[in-house]
């Protein structure tokens, strides 16, 4: 790390005090530090380039942290976090005990909301708004959403709400025209083409010139102008929902941006400020391809080329490779994704199937319900969404989808520990939160042959059915690539016979499980169902084992394990049972295999929680 670069860039306070020169140098001095940082660390690169400027000048305007700035999601807030303090610890981005990639509350007092998911920043902005005013301060609240964050619903909700409060707010809408991927949906095109169109530009040039020459007249222009910007500009939309709508201004040109927010600032009620900024803004490579800049791993900061990541298929690359082969033969399948195209592997699908590809926008709800209602209509929806973003839709899971018994695959990627992205992203939940819904069939695969073939199966059945896979490379190869290959329904499978105590594995740990039986001569099991268990693999195990430890790449609260240790109470069988999972705590960002073996979750964790069962078991005595 440059800590000779690190030194000239000051705190907000200082930046209050400076020329708009001196403010252009610090632009400067924190776009290279970004990226001779995130270079060596990876981490979110294109969105927070595009933000510098944007950044600079809201510290420079607003008293922070006393006034408050609400970020979206953490995309664009490096250059935040550099200058509020935190440019040391950049060399430990996204590792074990070090700095978080997103907004974190006990991390700084500047990160007024922590945030790892898309489009809070308005409803919390609100929040903190009306607080200000029923304790009767005078401090300035910032909502600053971007990078697609208003394509979901919520950010629509808070407007609504907004409005009406007449609270003392600004947004920034930060407008890059982007997400993760090009962002979609009306709003996107409605206010790209009134920008970009003559109409819209010849108003906002000076419609009605002609007539203010006569000065008499010249009034009468000035409202004729404002009339016919009010029929055109994107700003109707905004201020229909009671925000005073300004912009669009340049969001890289500070000698329009800090006049303006130090405008802004004065003005009371609901306000927004729309900004144009360049997604990827001063690093060629990120600006030509910002999609495959937005989050990267460690690269050459002279060429932009990334550092190859290890060997071996994708999870996410063989569900996109059996996607794209499955919709060849079949015409009624169909892709949904809420804004993840390129991070759940549809690239390839959208460019063969366009017309059967749906990226919905960051909007997880519409994303669930819109596949119900096209499986109402005989078609057969497959939804890529990360887990810890169908925590988002869980009301249309059960209720849209699940309640009504239809045929929607969900293909859930990142389950369980994600490594860098820390605790709002880990994928820890979504056995927990789904296990309990009726009639929703679950499967875990073990590698890369069985992801596959459990994607065939849960297309195959007549209900919804989830498929849940980690990040990252997958064990094994495909061996086999038949569409019409399945895994047995409902079925485990014993991967090696021993005695006395029986390791169940639920999906990607299988192999770790494996390893440790085979030291201590258990029984293993390779799952495959976490609803509905084998049920009568379960009861046959019973007869002869006195122990069993469940093992799961999830929240051990309320996930498979669960499930074994209520099949046995239920089923009058009291063996000892020892449930190994994700304990009850957030997991923060690190390297997964370090949190593997921390949680216990590797070969020597499983193999210690076994031994320790099987003292129990001998400490009991002959009977058990």
């Amino acid at each position: 790390m440059n800590s000779s670069l690190l030194e000239k860039i000051p705190e907000p306070e200082a930046l209050r005090h400076m020329s708009r020169q001196e403010l252009r140098q610090v632009v400067r001095l924190v776009r290279q530090f970004l990226l001779e940082t995130v270079s060596q660390t990876g981490g979110h690169l294109s969105s927070c380039l595009g933000a510098v400027e944007l950044t600079v000048a809201l510290h420079a305007v607003f008293q922070t942290p006393e006034d408050r700035l609400v970020w979206d999601v953490g995309h664009q807030a490096y250059p935040h976090k550099i200058l509020t303090g935190r440019g040391p610890q950049f060399a430990t981005l996204r590792q074990k005990g070090g700095l978080s990639g997103f907004l974190k509350r006990e991390e700084s007092p500047y990160d007024t909301f922590g945030a790892g998911h898309s489009s809070t920043s308005i409803s919390a902005a609100l929040g903190m708004a009306v607080a200000s005013s029923l304790d009767k301060s005078r401090r300035q609240v910032v909502a600053i959403i971007g990078d697609g964050a208003m394509t979901a619903g919520l950010a629509y909700e808070a407007l609504n709400n907004g409005g009406v409060l007449d609270a003392d707010l600004l947004v920034v809408l930060n407008d890059n025209e982007m997400s993760i991927s090009p962002n979609v949906g009306a709003v996107s095109k409605y206010l790209t083409r009134v920008l970009s169109g003559p109409l819209y530009n010849s108003v906002r040039e000076g419609a009605g010139q002609a007539l203010s020459l006569v000065p008499p007249l010249r009034e009468l222009a000035r409202k004729a102008e404002e009339g016919m910007k009010g029929l055109v500009s994107p700003g109707v939309l905004f201020e229909e929902m009671g925000f005073h709508y300004f912009g669009p201004i340049d969001g890289h040109d500070l000698d329009v941006l800090v006049p303006t927010l130090e405008n802004l600032r004065k003005i009371r009620g609901p306000r927004l400020l729309h900004v144009i900024t360049r997604k990827g803004k001063g690093f060629a490579p990120a600006e030509a391809d910002p999609c495959a800049y937005h989050g990267v791993p460690p690269f050459d900061r002279e060429s932009g080329r990334m550092k190859k990541s290890a060997a071996g298929p994708a999870y996410t690359q063989i569900f996109g490779d059996w996607l794209c082969e499955k919709a060849a033969a079949e015409e009624h399948l169909v892709a949904i994704t809420p804004a993840m195209r390129e991070g759940s592997g549809l690239v390839r699908y959208e460019q063969l199937f366009p017309k059967r590809y749906f990226d919905v926008g960051i909007a997880e709800q519409h994303a669930v319900t819109f596949a119900a209602g096209l499986a109402c209509e005989g078609f057969h929806p497959v939804v890529a969404i990360y887990s810890t973003f169908l925590q988002r839709a869980y009301d249309q899971l059960l209720h849209d989808v699940a309640l009504q018994n239809l045929p929607v695959l969900f293909a859930v990627d990142r389950a369980g520990i994600v490594g860098a992205d820390g605790a709002t992203h880990q994928g820890a939940y979504d056995l927990s939160y789904s296990r309990c819904i009726p009639g929703l069939v679950i499967m875990a695969p073990k590698d890369a042959q069985e992801l596959r073939d459990m994607l065939n199966t849960g297309y195959a059945h007549p209900g919804p059915t989830l498929v849940r896979y980690p990040r990252g490379t997958a064990a094994g190869n495909i061996q086999d690539p038949d569409l019409g290959r399945t895994v047995p329904f409902g079925r485990a499978e014993v991967l090696r016979r021993g005695k006395r105590l029986a390791i169940l594995s639920f999906g990607t740990r299988a192999a770790d499980a494996l390893a440790a039986g085979e030291a201590m001569d258990a029984t293993v099991v390779n799952m495959r169902f976490v609803k509905p268990l084998d049920a009568e693999l379960l009861d046959t195990l019973a007869q002869d084992h006195g122990a069993f430890l469940t093992v799961e790449e999830g929240a051990a609260m309320g996930g498979a394990g669960s499930g074994v240790a209520e099949w046995f109470l239920n089923a009058g069988y009291r063996p000892f049972v020892r449930i190994l999972g994700i304990p009850d705590v957030y997991i923060e960002q690190g390297d997964s295999a370090a949190w593997m073996a921390d949680l216990g979750l590797d070969a020597a964790g499983i193999r210690c929680a076994g031994e320790d069962l099987l003292a129990r078991l001998a400490a009991s005595g002959p009977s058990a």
